[in-house]
């Protein structure tokens, strides 16, 4: 007897709930197993990176800080990957969003008001889209593939921020440190839970995932992303337009990843630095594909990726893990996702070595039921 794939009628849609829980379950056992070869204790590296942040009261507080970035990037590319639009620069919309906002926060260092903040925060969105809206424009215009330039545009927007902080934005108090002067209490994002790092914007990213699944499931522009994605042919028929959905895509994905730079810059650090590419533009896009492209799907995806973060920090301290521990758990899950999704269209069945498999249809004059029928009486 041997096993074999054999294609479903149609997607499983209990395979695809359960791939996700099989990826991260699959990830978990390879980790410990990994690590162990490595020289390391793999079952405590597992426990302290996916199981003591849970049971700590004050990690949660960076769990939900380090979820809401990854959530709004990975919502943002959802959006654009559901109408296979493949924008691969989040990292570089990240960071530019958080250039352009604090651009704005460094001409107003010496002002004082409730404005000064919003500003910051639309800058960040605008800089994030016209950082996505130039693989648009090669896209529509140039045919040009949109995941190699908007990888590109990492590279670019990361040596860009170099040469800030560095240079013309580097703080001439700062010691000959290569970062921005600190923003002010007006440039800063209030804490919604005092004496927690829990800022403004957690909040905003779950306002964020309740209204892109309302307008994705709801609204016309949500169908014309849907049917292009499924059936570009049918929507072209139905008078969509592919370059502006491509636009939209584009736009919509940089700009959330703008904003999700802003709202780091104006939250947890408080200026600019070099240190700010953390690789969450790279990081959401398992968040996108573990969450099954969907908004509130996406927000759980969030804590558990960012509990790759967390837990990696303290598992470095308190096991000596090294800081690519982190890279390596979120590479095995994506892995493990992409190998588990096989079985939403695929299932594995048993058979008999030199058995050819029934076709679905048996003859072309079969009928559909003759071919389930010899398909089940294979399989049973």
């Amino acid at each position: 007897m041997a096993l074999a794939l054999e294609p479903r009628r149609e997607p499983s849609r209990a395979m695809t709930v359960a791939a996700p829980m099989i990826a991260v379950l699959a990830t978990l056992l390879a980790g410990a197993i990994l690590f162990t070869l490595l020289g390391h204790d793999g079952p405590r590296a597992v426990y302290q990176i996916f199981v003591v942040p849970l049971f700590n009261p004050n990690r949660w507080q960076d769990l939900f800080v380090k979820a809401a970035p990854l959530a709004i990037i990975a919502i943002g590319l959802s959006i654009g990957f559901r109408a296979n639009i493949w924008n691969i620069g989040g990292e570089g919309q990240y960071i530019l969003g958080g250039l352009a906002g604090t651009g704005v926060a460094l001409m107003t260092l010496d002002l004082d008001g409730f404005w000064i903040l919003p500003v910051m925060i639309a800058a960040g969105v605008f800089g994030g889209m016209v950082w996505a809206g130039v693989p648009a424009l090669l896209r529509t215009k140039f045919n040009v593939n949109e995941i190699l330039s908007s990888l590109m545009l990492n590279y670019v927007a990361i040596q860009l921020l170099y040469y800030l902080m560095r240079g013309p934005w580097k703080d001439p108090m700062g010691f000959n440190f290569p970062q921005t002067a600190m923003f002010s209490a007006a440039q800063t994002l209030p804490t919604i839970v005092p004496g927690t790092l829990i800022h403004l914007g957690v909040p905003i990213a779950a306002a964020l995932a309740l209204t892109a699944w309302f307008l994705m499931a709801r609204s016309v522009t949500g169908f014309q992303i849907r049917v292009m994605g499924l059936a570009p042919n049918a929507a072209r028929y139905g008078g969509f337009s592919q370059a502006s959905t491509v636009w939209l895509a584009m736009l919509v994905g940089g700009g959330m990843a703008g904003l999700a730079g802003i709202l780091e810059a104006a939250g947890p650090y408080g200026q600019m630095v070099p240190q700010f590419p953390t690789g969450y533009g790279y990081t959401a896009i398992i968040v996108a594909f573990l969450g099954r492209l969907h908004p509130l799907g996406i927000l759980a995806a969030a804590l558990v990726l960012a509990l790759t973060y967390v837990g990696g920090e303290s598992a470095q301290t308190v096991i000596g893990l090294p800081s690519a521990a982190t890279g390596v758990f979120q590479a095995m899950m994506l892995f493990f996702l992409l190998a588990a999704d096989i079985l939403v269209r695929y299932r594995l069945v048993s058979r008999k070595k030199g058995h050819a498999p029934a076709a679905a249809s048996a003859a072309p004059g079969g009928s559909r039921e003759q071919g389930r029928a010899a398909t089940e009486a294979e399989t049973a």
